[in-house]
């Protein structure tokens, strides 16, 4: 998938109550890696899954691209994941996920039985809380989940389990994904460690993550 100088473009998706905004750091470290990020925007509350992930079809679909690798962030791991679930014809390529409850939300559950909770949450309130957990095949999938606790689940009374403050880690595993790693991060963090972007890097060079040591 290359931009206009020749360099993979990575599409950026950003994650619930955030904005494009919040990717401008991983963007620029993704260029400096030799990537061409581009990134899509979306009113995260406005819509369901099924909205969002025509969306981001569509924003795909002004370009034309040889191959596509995509980078998303927790609610838009699961809109990137509904995306390749509903249209096999895209082109190949990697993902990399972000701390994305797959498996459903547990402070999402919670969040949406508080006053205002379900205003809050919007639309993709019982999809966020149930998960989606279809991988597309033949496509390499990643996920690094966060192990610093430390955000929005303990101000619900805490996940229950090791996790980034807002996702548990066993909540971003699903079946079928090619790699998992768990590093010390929190769940918006993890949008600003070098940590978390050389394995990006790595993942969508070779379809894996740094090896241990």
């Amino acid at each position: 998938m290359n931009g206009g100088h020749g360099a993979p473009v990575v599409i950026l998706v950003h994650g619930l109550w955030f904005g494009a905004w919040s990717l401008g750091l991983l963007a620029r470290r993704l260029r400096k890696a030799g990537f061409e990020p581009r990134r899509f925007r979306y009113r995260t509350t406005r819509s369901g899954l099924e909205g969002h992930a025509r969306a981001l079809r569509q924003f795909i679909d002004s370009g034309s691209y040889p191959a596509l690798h995509i980078v998303a962030h927790s609610l838009g791991g699961l809109v990137t994941l509904k995306m390749l679930a509903d249209d096999g014809d895209l082109p190949p390529g990697r993902v990399v996920l972000l701390g994305s409850p797959l498996q459903g939300s547990v402070v999402a559950r919670k969040a949406a039985t508080l006053p205002g909770g379900s205003r809050l949450l919007g639309t993709v309130r019982s999809e966020l809380a149930a998960g989606f957990t279809r991988l597309a095949s033949g496509r390499d999938i990643g996920m690094i989940a966060g192990a610093r606790s430390f955000g929005l689940g303990l101000l619900l009374g805490g996940l229950g389990e090791p996790g980034d403050g807002t996702v548990a880690v066993m909540e971003t595993r699903a079946e079928g994904m090619r790699e998992h790693r768990v590093l010390p991060v929190t769940h918006t963090g993890m949008l600003f460690s070098s940590a978390v972007v050389r394995e990006v890097v790595c993942f969508l060079r070779r379809g894996n993550f740094i090896p241990s040591p």
